[in-house]
Parts: C-alpha cells; sequence; structure tokens
C-alpha cells in the first residue's frame, strides 16, 4: 500500500510539473544537487522558494542531504503550492511550521520559535530560520550520520549546542533581520557566510537569470563549511575540553595566585572551555593569562578576554612593553630572552616558559595597580 501511494503521489508531482509547464530543460523547479538515484528508487523531494536564494535554507538542504532518506532527494524551488504539496519536506516556504507533515517555515506572523521553545532548557533565543529549524529537528541525526558517531557518546550533546551556538544561531539572526547589537557597528563585515551566498545570486542585470548552477555553488560553498566546522568541533575543540580541565586543575602548581593556566603540550581551543568551566567550577578569582610553547619551541603568554570572543582584556601584557621586541624590550622589561610584545598587550613571547611567567606575574600586579588607581 505504500509503494502504491509513493508511485501515485510521484505520478502526481510530474503531472503538476507538466501542467505548469516545469519540466523543460533548464527549469529552476527540478534538479538533482548530486548524483543519481536509481530508476526504481521513489523520488524524494525537498521543497523551497525560488527566486533569489538565502544562506538558511542553502544550509537546510545541505544539513538534510547528509540523511539516508533525504540523500539522493531533488531540490524543488518554487512558490506553487500545488508543486509543494508533493515534496516530502518543505523549509522555508509555505508560511507552514508543522513538523509533524514536515513543514518548517518560518516567515508566518504567528511563528515565534527558537532553540528555547522547541527545547526546553537550551539558553538560545533567536527566533529560527529554516537552517535553525531544521537543525533543531534534524540536526542530532545530521552529526550522528557525519560523524559517525552516537547521540549517547559522551560530548555529544556539549557539541550539538557548540555548533548551533558558534554557527548557525549567526545564520537566523541574519536571516530574521536580528541586528548583533543596537549600537552602530564601528566598520563593516561583509565576508561572512550569509554574505558570500548572497553574492552567488545572479546580477540584476540578466534579463534570463538561471539561478539554479548559482544554488548548486552556493549548495558547495556552504556543505564545505558546514563540514569543516562540525569537524574541527568535533576533533579539536571537543576533545581539547578535558585538556583545559585539566590545566585549570594544575593552575595553583604554575603559580599561587591561580591567575595564570598553564598548557604544557601546546596551545589549545581554550577561550570558549575556559569561561564554561569557570561557571561550572565557580572559580571567583579570575583567570587572567595562559601560556604555552607554541609549535616552534617558543613560549607564549596570552591575555585571558573579557568574553571568548571579545578583543577586550581581563589584563592586558605591561603597557610599558607593549609594540616592543627583542634587545629594546629587554632592557626595558628586565626579563631574559623576551621576544615580543604585540601593540594590543594580548600576547607576548619568550624562548624560555620562565621569562613568559615572569611576564604574566609583572603584568599582573600591575593591572592590579591600576585599577586601584583608578578606583582611588
Amino acid at each position: 500500500m505504500k509503494s502504491l501511494f509513493v508511485c501515485v503521489r510521484y505520478f502526481l508531482k510530474l503531472e503538476i510539473m507538466s501542467r505548469n509547464g516545469l519540466r523543460h530543460k533548464g527549469s529552476d523547479v527540478v534538479r538533482r544537487l548530486s548524483g543519481t538515484a536509481s530508476a526504481s528508487a521513489p523520488v524524494v523531494s525537498i521543497g523551497t522558494h525560488d527566486g533569489k536564494f538565502h544562506c538558511d535554507e542553502v544550509l537546510a538542504c545541505v544539513m538534510l542531504r547528509q540523511l539516508p532518506q533525504y540523500s539522493n532527494a531533488q531540490i524543488v524551488r518554487t512558490r506553487d503550492e500545488e508543486i509543494l504539496k508533493t515534496c516530502e519536506i518543505v523549509i522555508d516556504v509555505g508560511s507552514v511550521y508543522d513538523p509533524v507533515n514536515f513543514r518548517f517555515d518560518h516567515h508566518q506572523k504567528s511563528f515565534t520559535h527558537s532553540m528555547s521553545t522547541i527545547h526546553p532548557g537550551k539558553p538560545w533565543t533567536t527566533k529560527l530560520s529554516s537552517a535553525g529549524l531544521v537543525y533543531a529537528h534534524f540536526g542530532r541525526d545530521v552529526l550522528a550520520h557525519i560523524l559517525d558517531m552516537s547521540k549517547d557518546d559522551e560530548g555529544f550533546e556539549q557539541l550539538y549546542d557548540k555548533i548551533y551556538e558558534d554557527f548557525i544561531e549567526a545564520i537566523d539572526a541574519v536571516d530574521n533581520g536580528i541586528s548583533l547589537n543596537e549600537q552602530s557597528m564601528r566598520y563593516k563585515v561583509t565576508t561572512t557566510l550569509p554574505h558570500r551566498v548572497s553574492y552567488l545570486n545572479p546580477s540584476w542585470k540578466d534579463k534570463n537569470p538561471d539561478a539554479w548552477p548559482a544554488f548548486q555553488r552556493a549548495l558547495a560553498l556552504v556543505g564545505e563549511e558546514f563540514f569543516d566546522r562540525v569537524h574541527y568541533y568535533a576533533d579539536d575543540w571537543l576533545e581539547s575540553f578535558n585538556v583545559v580541565r585539566e590545566a585549570m586543575d594544575s593552575r595553583f602548581e604554575v603559580d599561587p595566585s591561580g591567575q595564570i593556566v598553564e598548557f604544557v603540550n601546546g596551545g589549545v581551543p581554550w577561550k570558549d572551555h575556559l569561561a564554561k568551566l569557570e561557571k561550572s567550577l565557580d572559580i571567583e578569582t579570575p583567570i587572567l593569562f595562559v601560556i604555552f610553547p607554541d609549535e616552534k619551541g617558543m613560549w607564549r603568554v596570552q591575555g585571558v578576554p573579557v568574553e571568548p570572543e571579545s578583543f577586550a582584556l581581563r589584563a592586558p601584557l605591561k603597557k610599558e612593553w607593549r609594540g616592543l621586541r627583542l634587545k629594546e624590550l629587554e632592557e626595558i622589561s628586565g626579563i631574559p630572552t623576551i621576544q615580543f610584545v604585540h601593540a594590543n598587550g594580548f600576547i607576548g613571547g619568550a624562548a624560555e616558559r620562565e621569562s613568559v611567567l615572569k611576564m604574566a606575574r609583572e603584568s599582573i600586579i600591575s593591572a592590579k595597580t591600576e585599577f586601584k588607581n583608578k578606583v582611588n
């Protein structure tokens, strides 16, 4: 009975498309993203809108096509409701959010969902786009399939959260017109993934635009970036959590203040982990610097930012050292083997561990003195 229903739906789809003149060569309505389904396999379709494409529905299509049930799906780009009714899943068009019937649009006035409403307990309140909707409902399956992981594996949910927070939430916000902040921006950022996808659309000067080749390039661009980010967070970022935790547990062995953390095996992705561990471990005295050897054996000292993505520091390296290098810096600082301090004071280097440790200690004293002077 199920196979009969699939066949009927398939032929209905062909009839509707033929009636609307949508089967001719060059049409942007139905084309296969990649690969070829067998002649006997039922045609599965992902429906989305035609016209100008955006990052959210492109990413939604990329994610869906990682799942076995949509791996050979055709992309149907149309606003014709009769055609959309023949699709197995519809995203970013149709003014309907109905996960039971696989309809995932967010443009209707009644739609107010965020990750926090679909998954109670999650902290994010940004209104979802089609990318966020697909991730909310299918994201765990997508990650499990890409990474060959079980959803019960240690760290899996942490990874799921991280990819939403650092990759998808911004796409949701941009598509819904949510500003990054309420103040005027000091400079423009036009190289984000949504920007790059937007630039791939056909030119306004094209009298007969064929959006499909451009849509394919967008799928490739977004797909590559999504896969790279997923593997980075799974292979590098997630595995660094225990390294950061162990280093924080040992910080009093590095310095009695507990404000300097050492990564003995080199720099790791530490900023997110450190900020969250400080909260979860109820660390009251803030960590101000980290030290570590780089890939060439030089030692680095780096200031801890106020927020993981912030350029503002809890305590910078000493003002007198900033922008100086080598002999001049060594003479002013009195620290052997010191090599450089960045002009903004966020990082410095020396040939020996004891030297960067001294740089951190003296900078902590300097920051505390400066703070007292401001208060008084």
